[in-house]
């Protein structure tokens, strides 16, 4: 009886014990879902092309680390830029060094160009200075400098590397090389030559420096969704997504030409919109298709669903990154026409004769708009024309706009 006894408080006891130790495995999990590792962030900065030209460019970006980890100091023990350039012409004889320069408080910038590990301490910002020279007999055809900052992260998860991708025009047509205007069914419309749009520019600013010079009252200003985003920042290299269980599995149930057809593309919705609601709109969608129902999972699913352009969806060099859709269409819409008196839309048109207006200003008609965008005015290929200014005939009815252009 004792020695079952015994048995029986060993039994116990070690129950307890094994609940005391999955409690405190389930603690430790816990509080490190709750924080955020090597949470450490490089800015894309701000960017000015110092030096401009025919055999020299210098490119001058000022950089912020931030480090969002909560109450734990992440160190930069390595750093290093990388360029790609794109050209229309070869890059033959065409060389590019880098410089990567401190400017926190207490630095010490070394002649040699070395990276001292520096400690970026709990929610400070230290600054950082990126040089780009570039040198060569007719630098004339380069058209952007695709740069890579490669730096290491080191603290509660580890080493963990990452990359800050900056994208930098160089060359920027004249405003007179827009003289094509073309006929549409109720509108005459002119496809807008830009510089290569990055996060540097405004949506706002790019108007009045392309489409003004050609602009009259009563015109109207389109801009492609996927610019619009690219200059908001809105894009993401796959290297910087980490495809989860769930994307992994639903990315092979969508049509191989969906952008959610990849593990990357679809994890990219996930972490927009979370898990639960991709996985509901995925079961809801797929029931719905059994009773003839299509674009469910789209709807339950969210505007961004629809807008993300994977690997391949635009221009290089952001044929490479994956684009979301803009932010806040609609006030981007606004601020245009009350900075430059244009009516404005932000649109998203393919060469199959689909036009879908995510936003715009309220006195435009989207009847009006898809007549005047069926034909795809902009292209769906390399024209760099992201802007379409958009002159109805006089024969359309619209309400007219209440802004004089400014």
């Amino acid at each position: 009886m004792t020695e079952e006894f015994d048995v029986n408080v060993l039994i116990a006891l070690i129950a307890v014990a094994v609940g005391l130790l999955l409690l405190v495995l389930l603690g430790l999990d816990l509080q490190y879902r709750r924080r955020l590792g090597n949470k450490m962030e490089l800015s894309s900065g701000k960017w000015e092309i110092e030096v401009y030209e025919p055999q020299h460019y210098v490119l001058v970006g000022e950089l912020k680390f931030h480090n969002f980890t909560e109450r734990l100091e992440v160190m930069v023990p390595e750093i290093r830029a990388e360029v790609t350039l794109l050209s229309i012409a070869g890059l033959e004889g065409i060389t590019t060094t880098t410089r990567i320069e401190p400017r926190f408080k207490g630095a010490e910038v070394r002649a040699d160009g070395y990276w001292e590990s520096h400690i970026v301490k709990i929610g400070k910002d230290d600054p950082i200075e990126v040089m780009i020279d570039i040198k060569g007999h007719d630098l004339s055809q380069l058209r952007v400098a695709w740069i890579q900052i490669h730096y290491m992260t080191y603290g509660p998860e580890g080493r963990y590397p990452k990359v800050r991708h900056v994208i930098v025009p160089l060359k920027f047509p004249a405003v007179e090389e827009s003289s094509r205007w073309r006929p549409a069914s109720n509108a005459d419309v002119l496809p807008i030559r830009t510089h290569l749009l990055t996060h540097l520019d405004d949506p706002a600013a790019i108007v009045k420096r392309y489409v003004l010079p050609h602009a009259q009252t009563g015109d109207i200003v389109t801009l492609g969704e996927s610019p619009v985003a690219i200059m908001q920042g809105r894009f993401r290299h796959p290297s910087s997504i980490q495809p989860g269980w769930l994307a992994k599995r639903l990315c092979y149930l969508f049509l191989p030409t969906s952008s959610l057809a990849t593990a990357c593309g679809l994890q990219t919705l996930i972490d927009l919109v979370g898990p639960v609601r991709v996985f509901f709109a995925f079961l809801v969608g797929s029931l719905a298709k059994l009773i003839g129902k299509k674009g469910v999972f789209y709807q339950l699913a969210g505007e961004q669903a629809r807008l993300i352009d994977d690997v391949t969806g635009t221009i290089p060099p952001y044929d490479k990154f994956i684009v979301l859709g803009p932010h806040n269409p609609r006030e981007i819409c606004d601020r245009i026409q009350q900075e430059t008196g244009l009516s404005a839309a932000i649109v998203d048109v393919n060469d199959l004769k689909a036009v879908k207006i995510l936003a715009s200003t309220a006195d435009l008609s989207h009847d009006l708009l898809k007549q005047a965008l069926i034909s795809n005015p902009a292209g769906n290929a390399n024209e760099q024309t992201p802007v379409v200014l958009i002159r109805p005939t006089e024969s359309t009815q619209r309400v007219q706009s209440k802004f004089p252009i400014g």
